[in-house]
């Protein structure tokens, strides 16, 4: 064959873009496992934060076996039921009409023997998704702790919601003003929301990742309003 060919050329490339994507391929299926390890210990590491316990990719998951008791659903009706919880999709469950949600939840046991409600979070920023994990006390009303994660922001600026000093503001905050469900606030430094609800000041310079830190309690949290007036109740 005429190696100065277009028959040999057309060929020769053919068969290279066919190696090429099957070493692809076969590089894609051997490394999924490991990648599919590293996401699961990330989000492990993400749940222990909320509640402040900090580990590396080294311990987060022998901590999280240790710490992290159990995990239920919420039904609809806002009871605790058996069921898959650590791949459950949140924002997939958000979608659904109300009556066929079921949402994740994480249970840790302090030293003092008293649960921690961690519920997953998940929104939108100013330039791509944000997420996290915010613990309540089992009085179903006051924040434990909190941890937020974003895939974009600016640093210095929206980014600053992964930071310690953003997030230890909602330690101690609360879900329900007079037996209300009113959602914590985010508001600009020195100004409070006029609905009495807890609230925390803003990243200076990132309203929009900070409201977008609002949004996501609200929508994300309600949902499970009555899950948490059912622990209050408990506590009476």
């Amino acid at each position: 064959m005429n190696k100065q060919g277009n028959t040999y050329t057309l060929i020769y490339t053919s068969v290279m873009v066919i190696v090429v994507a099957f070493i692809l391929a076969f590089a894609a299926i051997g490394l999924k496992p490991a990648q599919e390890r590293n996401i699961a210990i990330d989000k492990m590491s993400q749940i222990l934060n909320s509640v402040n316990i900090v580990s590396t990719p080294e311990n987060a998951q022998e901590l999280y076996g240790k710490c992290i008791d159990d995990s239920y659903v919420v039904d609809p009706e806002g009871k605790l039921v058996k069921g898959e919880s650590f791949q459950l999709d949140l924002a997939a469950q958000l979608k659904l009409p109300e009556a066929q949600r079921t949402l994740p939840i994480f249970i840790y046991t302090d030293n003092d023997n008293a649960h921690k409600y961690i519920i997953p979070l998940s929104g939108s920023g100013l330039w791509g998704p944000i997420w996290g994990y915010i613990s309540v006390n089992n009085d179903g009303n006051t924040v434990y702790g909190a941890y937020f994660a974003h895939q974009g922001e600016t640093p210095g600026l929206g980014a600053e919601i992964e930071k310690p000093q953003f997030q230890k503001q909602f330690q101690g905050k609360h879900f329900f003003i007079d037996g209300v469900f009113t959602p914590i606030t985010v508001e600009k430094a020195g100004q409070k929301p006029q609905n009495g609800a807890d609230y925390v000041d803003a990243v200076s310079g990132g309203t929009i990742t900070s409201k977008g830190v609002q949004t996501m309690l609200q929508t994300c949290v309600k949902p499970y309003a009555k899950f948490l007036e059912s622990l209050n109740s408990n506590q009476i």
